[in-house]
């Protein structure tokens, strides 16, 4: 087993005991909840006459069923309307910090609490949301949990958990222009195999991300879960310190001079062990695209689609799935496929660096004829700085959307969805099946400026190009 990993440190710092059944009673230092997953947790509080423990623990915000377009009240879904009024009510009985719509706070969860300091190295992190391991970018261990997880550490702040092992993913040297961290985590979903995490808690490391910013890092551990891993992490670095200092809910002053100490203490050791280390070259990471229907149905974007031959006698039976779901084949290049819907945004790809990054490619061209194209940011901070930037104007005269914060078209819990077989070239996070909206649409995920070029040349296109 691991030893010496800040995965070890923290988890034992936050065990409170070993439970009969060998797991871990573990401790929750912070515990987001959103309108989705908790109107049930505080439903069978009630029905037990608990109480939240620690509220002062709890933050709450709205994301995944707020409308993009208009945000006025009562929501035109009844139940998304239900919903907000659910958390709005559950928050105030509880004492719960919320961000609410129009706060100045408000937006996906992955996104608001790293944005105000609320995420922090040393942390256990657990939320009703999959992709909570975005917040492992600052050196904390952070969970993804179900319903029934949230009541728990609503009455307990505590999870029952079995110890993960550590497998240390390096990438080495540097990455060429048009690769963003996108590439890079798809990239290695795409090597080790979307159940290839079973079991471990991803530890990335070598130097291509310890030049990443915290925004690309969030972007890397946000799909650790894609790649079958329960939760995904890297080190604190003064790359981490010079992004929380100052921000509203860290450490001030000489507190935060104690607090970098600390935190420099659970790096893990040079000479910890780990249960397994594989190591990836930079230089081989192209611009990725998915194709099928799992993300780790991925190529280079100069590639063309793998025979299904490539594939062990286990997977055969997906792959073929997927080449008849999406309507493609083997030896087909993915440069050239024709896009519908063009979606910037989600707790994986919504942030303001991705914005910027996507304006580039927008500035001074236009979305081609017939495609429909929108960029939700990421939070109600990322959409003041963006506008304060001018990206709004840059992407509306390009003939982009510009839209209000949520989680929008990543997993369509709202208006925003896709219309039968449309394709969309997406930032989001997941390719499944009627992911979208559409029980029949289809998702190729890539990175912000590869969705910006195939909004602007209608069909998937090679960011490289522009270069």
């Amino acid at each position: 087993m691991s030893k010496g990993t800040l995965f070890d440190k923290v988890w034992d710092l936050h065990t409170v005991t070993t439970l009969l059944s060998g797991q871990t009673q573990l401790f929750i230092g912070l515990h987001l909840i959103h309108e989705v997953t908790s109107p049930q947790a505080f439903a069978m509080l009630r029905d037990r006459n608990l109480t939240v423990m620690f509220p002062e623990r709890t933050v709450a915000t709205v994301d995944h069923i707020v409308p993009t377009d208009s945000q006025a009240r009562p929501f035109a879904d009844s139940l998304a309307e239900e919903m907000i009024v659910a958390l709005e009510s559950n928050t105030k009985t509880n004492d719960i910090r919320f961000f609410n719509v129009g706060s100045g706070h408000q937006g996906i969860v992955h996104v608001i609490a790293p944005e105000q300091g609320l995420t922090q190295p040393g942390m256990t992190i657990a939320c009703g949301d999959s992709h909570t391991s975005t917040h492992g970018a600052f050196g904390a261990i952070a969970f993804g949990i179900g319903t029934s997880q949230v009541r728990d550490v609503l009455a307990s702040q505590t999870l029952s958990l079995d110890k993960l092992k550590v497998r240390r993913i390096e990438v080495n040297g540097t990455l060429a222009p048009g690769v963003y961290a996108k590439d890079v985590i798809l990239h290695i979903i795409r090597t080790l195999g979307a159940k290839g995490g079973a079991g471990y808690a991803y530890e990335y490391a070598g130097s291509a991300i310890e030049a990443m910013s915290m925004e690309e890092r969030m972007t890397l551990c946000n799909m650790s879960i894609e790649g079958g891993a329960r939760c995904g992490y890297v080190n604190p670095d003064q790359i981490t310190y010079d992004y929380l200092k100052g921000r509203e809910f860290a450490p001030q002053g000489d507190a935060f001079e104690k607090a970098v100490v600390w935190w420099e203490s659970l790096r893990s050791d040079t000479d910890a062990d780990y249960d397994d280390v594989i190591v990836f070259d930079a230089q081989d990471i192209a611009p990725t695209v998915t194709w099928g229907i799992s993300p780790d149905q991925a190529i280079g974007v100069d590639e063309t689609i793998p025979n299904l031959a490539s594939f062990s006698s286990e997977e055969q039976a997906l792959i073929q799935e997927a080449y008849t779901y999406m309507d493609m084949g083997p030896g087909q290049p993915m440069l050239g496929t024709p896009i519908d819907v063009c979606f910037i945004g989600s707790c994986t790809n919504g942030r303001l660096s991705d914005l910027r990054e996507a304006a580039k490619v927008a500035k001074g061209r236009h979305v081609a004829s017939g495609i429909q194209a929108f960029v939700v940011s990421g939070s109600e901070q990322v959409k003041q700085q963006a506008e304060a930037e001018g990206l709004d104007k840059i992407f509306v005269e390009a003939g982009f959307e510009w839209r209000e914060p949520g989680c929008s078209m990543c997993l369509a819990m709202n208006p925003d969805k896709l219309q039968g077989r449309q394709i969309s070239a997406s930032s989001s996070n997941r390719n499944f099946k009627g992911r979208q909206g559409s029980a029949s649409g289809r998702t190729l995920l890539m990175s912000p400026a590869m969705v910006a070029l195939a909004a602007i040349n209608g069909q998937v296109s090679d960011v490289r190009s522009l270069l």
